[in-house]
């Protein structure tokens, strides 16, 4: 079982001339799943900001796709903890359509928090980060 998945249904402006999801809403789609999970976790982006003053920043990310979706189709997102390091993380994504695989797909993150010139600079994992995702 997954960390965290999420349902998305496919809509009309999500495909291409062809009428397949065009693939860069797979991206955005990896990312507001991270954003969701977090949430889900008690870890959302206004809390790591305000109690860590830091941020996840990407800083890769990949996909490879099964199977095209299109209009109406509902796929399902789920999402993983692949492996987290000193300062840096792996979520990996399966999206599904039914039993069918459509893609797989990560996005590296770093810590890293604010400066004092309003920059950033990458920082060890807070254990409190770490901890939310064991699963119980």
């Amino acid at each position: 079982m997954s960390l965290f998945q999420r349902d998305v249904t496919i809509e009309w402006g999500d495909c291409d001339d062809a009428g397949i999801v065009f693939y860069p809403n797979y991206f955005y789609w990896f990312d507001s799943t991270f954003h969701a999970m977090m949430r889900s976790l008690g870890m959302g982006q206004r809390l790591v900001q305000a109690e860590f003053n830091a941020v996840t920043p990407l800083f890769d990310v990949g996909a490879s796709f099964r199977s095209p979706v299109t209009y109406d189709d509902v796929i399902t997102i789920s999402a993983d903890l692949g492996e987290m390091t000193e300062r840096r993380f792996r979520i990996d994504y399966t999206v599904t359509c039914g039993d069918r695989p459509v893609a797989t797909g990560f996005e590296k993150r770093a810590w890293a928090v604010y400066t004092p010139d309003g920059g950033i600079k990458g920082a060890p994992i807070p254990d409190a980060f770490r901890n939310c995702f064991k699963k119980p």
